[in-house]
């Protein structure tokens, strides 16, 4: 682990059995510390990008899957989650997660509000944002 945010991180979503990161970007350092804990883990984006072997790479669009009659098998997860999300995916994140009866948590680029009902959660040197909609409530 890289930083104290990301070990805050790695820390909260370890909860789930089964993860997804939407728009891992070139830093899959969440991801890979995820599946170092034991978790299962999908990670997606629009552009291929490597990712370490312990951590399933699927290239795929969220926005597109929220528009779809089901989201591909991919998002079957406890939660998806999003690192440094722009407000105009908060939406489609939180519909594909409601579609697959999945948690849905985020972090923004930080001078964004998120842009769905969302419950905070403060962690250290992070806000994760946990979508109302959240569907397995026990984790969350």
């Amino acid at each position: 682990m890289k930083d104290r945010r990301e070990e805050a991180l790695v820390a909260r979503l370890s909860a789930y059995d089964s993860l997804v990161e939407v728009g891992v970007g070139r830093r899959p350092d969440v991801a890979a510390g995820l599946a170092a804990a034991g978790c299962a883990v999908t990670a997606t984006d629009v552009h291929e990008f490597p990712v370490p072997d312990s951590v399933e790479f699927v290239q795929d669009d969220v926005v597109a899957a929220s528009e779809a009659a089901a989201p591909g098998e991919h998002y079957q997860a406890d939660a998806l989650y999003a690192l440094n999300s722009p407000p105009d995916l908060h939406g489609p994140l939180r519909d594909v997660a409601r579609a697959v009866g999945a948690d849905c948590l985020f972090t923004t680029l930080g001078f964004d509000e998120p842009a769905v009902p969302v419950r905070r959660e403060s962690l250290d040197a992070e806000t994760l944002y946990v979508a109302e909609s959240d569907v397995r409530g026990g984790l969350s």
